[in-house]
């Protein structure tokens, strides 16, 4: 009898569906995992549903586990959560994580999966992917002790990257976002939290996440000389003017990007992608990223709530799909 799952596919810009799929037999390298939950990646994701991928980027978009192509027909998604059905004796029965998009059930090379820890529930594990592109951030911002931070763009990203930032020690970080309803969880997270006219400059460092050219122009003015910002943000087919003259030079800004897709250059030696994807999954065991977690739909209804999350109908930092 042939084995059936359900996926999301894109059928095209902004039309969502579910299709049935038929499911390979597990060879003896491979898992069969079902799907507990998936993670809705509300900036790239949305990017994706609305076709914004440029033509220029659709092979260094591809997701890891990616059917079709841009801009559609296509099945995207990479924050999996699921419990392993059929596979070797030291995975069965356990729950993983993987970069697999949203459907029921699937096969994938027994690597691909990472266990996740007793102590990090399987509902707050769909945030592994944010943590871990947080955690590449700050390997490539290189904080240092006493350090004057900002961190511009309270989404998923900018978020995370606050709540690893609040431990180092005499460091003055802040949390910058236009939306007041974000400060809730910038106090969880026991970050100041602050507009961007009241934020507070010299800073020496600048993590800008906001994927908006006011955002990174911010982001600029806040800095100190010599001061840099690192930049989190993907702007899809959006064209972002940097200012670049004015007190530019004179003041020896520098912008850099940071993209989790390669573990940094400052720990790519030493450390490999499961390295850091197991980091952050250790990292989940603090309870504080439930915050993250801003609503719940069930899987059928996907294909809907993406759609109002790229209109902004649905707000959302993480919206985690459940699957019955």
């Amino acid at each position: 009898m042939e084995r059936v799952a359900r996926a999301f596919w894109l059928r095209s810009p902004e039309q969502g569906e579910i299709r049935a799929t038929g499911l390979p037999e597990t060879g003896p390298d491979e898992v069969l995992v079902r799907t507990l939950y998936s993670g809705v990646s509300r900036g790239t994701e949305t990017l994706v549903f609305q076709g914004r991928v440029p033509e220029s980027q659709y092979e260094v978009m591809r997701a890891p586990f990616q059917d079709g192509a841009f801009p559609a027909p296509v099945k995207y998604g990479y924050l999996n959560v699921g419990v392993v059905e059929e596979g070797p004796p030291g995975l069965l029965g356990r729950t993983v994580f993987s970069l697999y998009p949203h459907q029921t059930r699937f096969v994938v090379p027994a690597n691909a999966v990472t266990i996740v820890p007793d102590a990090v529930p399987p509902e707050r594990a769909v945030l592994t992917g944010t943590v871990e592109t947080a955690v590449n951030a700050l390997w490539d911002a290189a904080p240092l002790v006493g350090d004057r931070i900002a961190v511009v763009g309270a989404g998923m990203v900018g978020c995370a990257v606050a709540r690893l930032l609040a431990g180092l020690p005499g460091a003055r970080v802040q949390l910058v976002d236009i939306d007041p309803e974000r400060e809730a969880v910038a106090k969880q997270f026991g970050v100041p939290f602050t507009s961007p006219e009241q934020a507070e400059g010299e800073c020496d460092l600048v993590l800008h996440a906001s994927a908006t050219e006011a955002g990174l122009v911010r982001s600029l003015e806040l800095l100190a000389r010599e001061g840099e910002v690192i930049d989190l943000s993907w702007y899809g087919d959006q064209r972002v003017a940097v200012p670049l003259g004015e007190d530019f030079h004179s003041r020896r800004l520098s912008v850099r990007s940071s993209q989790v897709g390669s573990v940094s250059p400052a720990r790519r030696a030493r450390r490999t992608h499961a390295d850091r994807r197991a980091l952050a999954l250790d990292l989940l065991t603090d309870p504080a990223y439930d915050a993250l977690i801003t609503g719940e739909s069930d899987f059928e209804d996907l294909p809907d709530v993406l759609s109002r999350l790229a209109s902004g109908a649905l707000p959302a930092l993480c919206h985690r799909i459940a699957y019955s």
